[in-house]
């Protein structure tokens, strides 16, 4: 799969083949679900929590009398039936997050990038830097680039291209390592410079093989632990008692 290289202005500057173990993968939606739940879980704070009627900072001082009112018994004004009082069966703080597979994580992240590339929006810079850190002539180059919603992965944060995205309300910029699912669909275009793509792939590529290597076959598993027997020494056999006259 060739893409070609493009400037921040819109211009042509060379051509650069995509691997396709990684842009032309098959795109698994459940898994790009899963990875944006994920995300999403992990960005929750579950700071919601409410007071039992034992911490409630009210008198405990018999609210009437016992009797002769026509009304229920009340010993304090802490209960959750009086306004004020505590609360019953409330929240009381949540960890929300949850765990996914690095190998899942993995393969979501390619299936999202094989789905811009497959949907023809993704474009290849050669490298995201500006002369200038104004907001408007980074807005004027995004315009002939065609890429005013996007998401940019770029290998190194330039500080002038870095300040001058940050005004720009549906412009996103992360470096290689930050890369992630969510940020990647929630754009229309995904914009990557040359050498993002090569990280990129490397870095795929490799937890791809570490995977393999890290899960050994059954054959595998049986041979080891041939291989340890064998090299395990034997041990002698302990010598027999010599049989007294008795015993004989």
């Amino acid at each position: 799969m060739n893409l070609e290289i493009l400037t921040l202005s819109g211009k042509k500057a060379g051509t650069l083949e995509l691997n396709p173990g990684v842009f032309g993968v098959e795109v698994r939606t459940d898994l790009l679900a899963r990875a944006v739940t994920w995300q999403r879980d992990s960005h929750r704070a579950g700071l919601a929590f409410t007071k039992t009627r034992g911490e409630i900072d009210r008198t405990k001082k018999k609210v009437y009398g016992q009797k002769k009112t026509g009304g229920a018994r009340h010993g304090a004004k802490s209960p959750s039936l009086f306004v004020g009082g505590g609360v019953t069966f409330g929240p009381r703080g949540r960890d929300f997050s949850s765990s996914l597979p690095k190998a899942v994580r993995a393969l979501a992240l390619k299936s999202a990038l094989a789905s811009k590339a497959q949907s023809q929006s993704l474009i290849i810079i050669d490298e995201a830097t500006m002369t200038s850190h104004k907001t408007k002539d980074l807005a004027a180059s995004l315009i002939k680039l065609g890429a005013t919603n996007a998401t940019f992965i770029v290998d190194a944060m330039e500080p002038n291209f870095d300040r001058a995205s940050r005004n720009l309300p549906f412009i996103k910029v992360i470096p290689t390592a930050g890369a992630n699912v969510m940020d990647i669909l929630k754009r229309e275009k995904l914009v990557l410079t040359k050498h993002a793509v090569e990280l990129l792939t490397a870095r795929l590529l490799t937890e791809k093989a570490e995977g393999r290597a890290s899960k050994p076959t059954a054959a595998k598993k049986v041979a080891a632990k041939a291989d340890a027997k064998e090299a395990a020494p034997k041990k002698a056999a302990a010598p027999k008692a010599a049989k007294t006259k008795k015993e004989a």
